[in-house]
């Protein structure tokens, strides 16, 4: 896994539907250093991201790799997934141009309405 290195995750900390994503992704990582998570509204992601805008980290989770690449949205997922167990063979399906038309279709919808998502669901994330 060292030739991945360590992604940093950064999600929004006010949305439960977020938080509970990045629960379950720290509980699939292939190992325990893969992801950081940070949240955006966090002063560490100010100082080490200044130029990621709190309105950008606030639209969709953004996903910083190695050499500071940083993928947002629909694009990070392929990353997050190979870091993943049980979850790595999906990579593969991202590079198909009609999964990405799907996936972003899908992931803009989610975006778009997590917060109303996140109240249908917040009894099942602990707060």
């Amino acid at each position: 896994m060292s030739k991945l290195g360590t992604a940093i995750l950064i999600y929004d900390d006010k949305c439960s539907l977020c938080r509970g994503c990045m629960r379950w992704i720290e509980l699939h990582a292939v190992s325990k250093d893969v992801f950081e998570f940070i949240p955006c509204q966090s002063e560490d992601r100010r100082r080490r991201f200044p130029e990621m805008t709190d309105e950008t980290c606030l639209q969709s989770f953004q996903l910083v790799l190695s050499h500071n690449t940083i993928l947002g949205s629909d694009k990070a997922l392929p990353e997050i997934l190979i870091r993943l167990r049980g979850f790595r063979w999906l990579y593969s399906l991202f590079k198909l141009p009609i999964s990405r038309a799907c996936l972003y279709a899908v992931y803009r919808w989610v975006s778009s309405n997590r917060y109303i998502i996140s109240q249908t669901i917040k009894p099942l994330i602990r707060e």
